[in-house]
């Protein structure tokens, strides 16, 4: 048998043939043809988009904008390929802003599709229409009545291609990716506004606002449980020359489906390298298998950037890529250390009526615990203090026994045995004998639940204390989790909300012998903490007046806070707002004198406020000694404080910066197990 050895002859394609070839790369199923549109209508200044769709866009996909519309003399010519208003030469791709550039989309949905375009721009009385057929217009523009704006008609897509067609997957499947495509614009463009309908349905399915947040836009798509969790960042690097704005989810959040919503100089692209790095660092906190949501907004030099890569333009490169996605990739890890503080675990409870399992009941052994999972539960197994020396520390230029007095708690039986009750703030002032109407004081109990962060609720509930570490930091354990806490900021806070829920039922603190006031002042201007300079004026004269002020605002500390001061000037007593803790006699001077120079005694609410703040700082700054007394700190932090943090603190989000996640036993087993 012979074989033909005759070379093929060469070819020129006909034009037709070339076009639909071309077409055939850069519109490959309905959600590319939306997504060149969308760029076309968001490069033409628009503020609202909506989207038409029936059968998937197979059928009929209509995008109308209000942007600045396609000028009269330019609709001939627009749908011929490589016509573009945004680039005049070869080195302008260097410094491209836009998203089009080509001037191929329209001509290849031409193409493959019956196209129709009505459009009008602020300067012409009246609007066209006209019809395109293989990167042609058929006939003339035709006038006709229209808004400012640009109404562009696919219908029929890929009618002479059948192999296309039949290639694609349902209708369904076509519009959830056409949805996909306008969400993620959406996001990445809060400023305008997105609506997304189906032909027939009343309800559109997608829709934002105008000048919204891609916060709320997130929300309203993707929903609440990925909007609660969104962690904002964002990060400028001055040596590869590139800033991001990044969204995403913290580590309570997972889903078995990616979500990456990567935009590079405003254009949705896809980076492999980039995905890779991101899911390499949520692996150590997410179970095998789960994704989190990531939205990034990647911003470089535009001459860093090459778009011309790929006929969709879903693809770009740039320079410096691997160092850039380094560095992105430590930036998402440090923001998950810093927020390991909202993470949520669940328990097993028990269902009403169940029985509880005796020993001699056999266990599934299947069941296995691993070591990195089990959780101390004990806490008088170890201390800390085992390994630490007593701490000595001594700040203050006063001391307690320079004053001469003692401060003992007068308080009765029931209001002792009570304090040790497991009760709530809301219970506790349920059960005053005197009860609060004052409405800037219930607004101040209001903003304080409304405030309260839950999830550091739980943390606080369930922790175990650990050790002391100095005057202003412990170390305590939850769950798996070890977390050192600024013990003063916590402590501040709860002795607010105590004043806050005790108002006009606190019990006192009896001050034996009665202190001189005038003399405290000037104990306290005599400090570095008061700041005096000669400036400020005489010393005495300053302590005259601050005593004049707080003699005649005492009727309103005895009343509502029982803080009384004598008519001779001496301070009798101090607000009792916790059990066994009794404020520091060594800042009381500066306490006073921040009381008559800090607090806002004209407007109720402003008083209040502030005076609760003040007193809060006092009582929350504990006195730290360098004798044998210094092992009572630690206990009253264990024994006291810890305990009514516990109870009845409830934390604000700020507080979040004051708690910091150590180590983990997860990690730590991960550490063990490489050496």
């Amino acid at each position: 048998m012979q074989v033909d050895l005759e070379p093929g002859v060469i070819r020129k394609l006909d034009e037709v043939v070339v076009n639909r070839i071309a077409a055939g790369e850069i519109i490959q199923r309905p959600a590319n043809a939306l997504k060149e549109l969308l760029e076309n209508s968001l490069d033409a200044k628009s503020s609202h988009i909506q989207v038409h769709v029936k059968s998937g866009g197979l059928k009929l996909m209509q995008i109308q904008d209000n942007g600045t519309g396609i000028r009269r003399e330019d609709l001939e010519i627009v749908c011929e390929r490589f016509t573009t208003s945004k680039l005049a030469k070869f080195e302008d791709l260097s410094q491209i802003a836009t998203f089009g550039f080509r001037g191929e989309a329209l001509a290849s949905i031409s193409h493959v599709a019956h196209l129709t375009i009505q459009t009008k721009t602020a300067q012409e009385r009246c609007g066209y229409k006209a019809t395109y057929a293989d990167g042609r217009l058929q006939g003339q523009a035709k006038p006709c009545a229209g808004n400012q704006g640009t109404i562009i008609t696919i219908e029929d897509l890929f009618y002479n291609m059948p192999q296309r067609r039949q290639a694609l997957k349902s209708p369904t499947d076509e519009f959830q990716k056409l949805s996909d495509v306008l969400a993620k614009y959406a996001v990445h463009n809060p400023q305008v506004g997105f609506t997304l309908r189906k032909q027939g349905e009343a309800q559109p399915s997608l829709k934002t606002s105008v000048a919204s947040s891609r916060e709320e836009n997130i929300r309203i798509i993707y929903g609440a449980g990925i909007s609660k969790e969104l962690l904002h960042f964002s990060h400028q690097d001055e040596v590869y020359k590139f800033e991001v704005e990044c969204l995403l989810t913290q580590v309570n959040y997972s889903a078995k489906r990616s979500q990456m919503l990567l935009f590079i100089n405003q254009r949705l692209v896809e980076s492999p390298a980039l995905k890779c790095a991101v899911d390499a660092v949520y692996a150590t906190y997410l179970p095998r298998g789960h994704h989190p949501f990531v939205y990034m907004s990647l911003r470089l030099p535009p001459q860093n950037l090459d778009v011309n890569v790929h006929p969709t333009k879903h693809e770009v490169h740039f320079l410096y890529q691997d160092e850039i996605v380094e560095r992105l990739k430590e930036q998402v890890e440090a923001q998950l250390l810093g927020s390991n503080a909202t993470r949520t675990f669940y328990k097993q409870l028990k269902l009403p009526g169940a029985t509880e399992l005796d020993e001699t009941q056999s266990v599934d052994k299947t069941q296995r615990i691993y070591p990195k999972e089990l959780i101390r539960t004990d806490s008088t197994e170890q201390k800390l203090d085992k390994f630490l020396a007593p701490i000595r520390k001594s700040d203050s230029g006063l001391s307690s026994s320079s004053l001469g007095t003692d401060i003992s708690s007068q308080e009765t039986p029931s209001e002792t045995s009570a304090s040790h009750e497991e009760e709530s703030f809301r219970v506790v002032a349920a059960r005053k004998a005197r009860e609060v109407r004052l409405s800037s004081v219930l607004d101040m109990r209001q903003s304080v639940e409304r405030q309260c962060n839950i999830q550091l609720r739980n943390i606080l509930k369930n922790l175990v204390y650990v050790g002391c570490v100095d005057e202003r930091r412990a170390l305590f354990q939850h769950e798996t989790r070890l977390y050192l806490c600024n013990t003063r900021a916590f402590s501040e806070e709860l002795f607010y909300q105590r004043l806050v829920y005790e108002f006009q039922n606190c019990s006192e603190i009896s001050v034996t012998p009665p202190l001189p006031l005038q003399e405290l002042l000037m104990i306290a201007l005599d400090s570095e903490a008061a700041g005096w300079t000669p400036e400020d004026g005489d010393k005495a004269e300053l302590a005259s007046s601050a005593a004049q002020i707080l003699q005649q605002k005492a009727p309103i500390m005895k009343e509502y806070f029982g803080l009384r001061i004598s008519e001779d000037g001496l301070i009798e007593s101090l607000p009792s707002l916790l059990a066994r803790h009794k404020p520091s006699a060594t800042h009381l001077p500066v306490y006073l004198l921040r009381l008559a120079t800090e607090v806002d005694w004209e407007q109720e609410a402003k008083c209040f406020e502030t005076f609760c703040r003040e007193t809060a700082r006092f009582y929350a700054q504990l006195e730290w000694q360098e004798d044998a007394t210094s092992g009572h700190q630690n206990w009253h932090t264990e024994h006291v404080l810890f305990p009514a943090l516990k109870k009845y603190l409830l934390p604000p989000a700020r507080l979040r910066q004051q708690i910091y996640e150590l180590t983990n036993l997860p990690t730590l087993y991960k550490v063990f197990e490489r050496c």
